[in-house]
């Protein structure tokens, strides 16, 4: 394997069809992580709306479900531990965002794991800036999975 070693669990609380397997969520967290040079630990929690909102309610002060949420390790001042953290994607809104954008299912899903991931890699998207670092970032990484630019209108795909 290039690129870094990957130690991922995966908990799937979701009975939707579209939930990609765990060497499909492998491959896209070991994209996201190329220009790293340890290795990682990653949990992706898989949840429906309920959980979603939940958790949105009790970190991000936002009463709705969300796509994804990331939750970067918070390890103490010289613990040296690979762990970089914890996805939550809520999987009917992925279902659901990838219909009302006209995009496959499973692109959209490839690329809120990867949005994540650079979330827990200290990227964000709160400056113009800081987004259009971002969004360049993911569609790179995209773009060598094989999938289109996520921030494209689905006209132009």
């Amino acid at each position: 394997m290039n690129g870094p070693g990957v130690e991922l669990a995966v908990q799937v609380l979701s009975d939707s069809a579209t939930v990609p397997g765990e060497k499909r969520l492998r491959a896209w967290v070991i994209a996201a992580l190329q220009q790293q040079e340890v290795d990682r630990e990653i949990t992706i929690r898989i949840v429906n709306q309920p959980e979603s909102q939940s958790l949105n309610a009790q970190y991000r002060d936002q009463d709705k479900p969300t796509n994804v949420l990331s939750f970067p390790a918070d390890l103490p001042a010289g613990v040296d531990h690979p762990w970089l953290g914890d996805l939550v994607i809520c999987a009917p809104l992925v279902e659901c965002e990838a219909t009302e954008q006209g995009k496959e299912v499973q692109e959209h899903w490839a690329h809120l794991v990867i949005h994540g991931v650079l979330h827990l890699l200290g990227h964000d998207h709160q400056q113009a800036d800081e987004a259009k670092a971002m969004e360049a970032l993911e569609t790179t990484i995209l773009a060598s999975l094989g999938y289109p630019d996520p921030y494209a209108d689905a006209v132009d795909r």
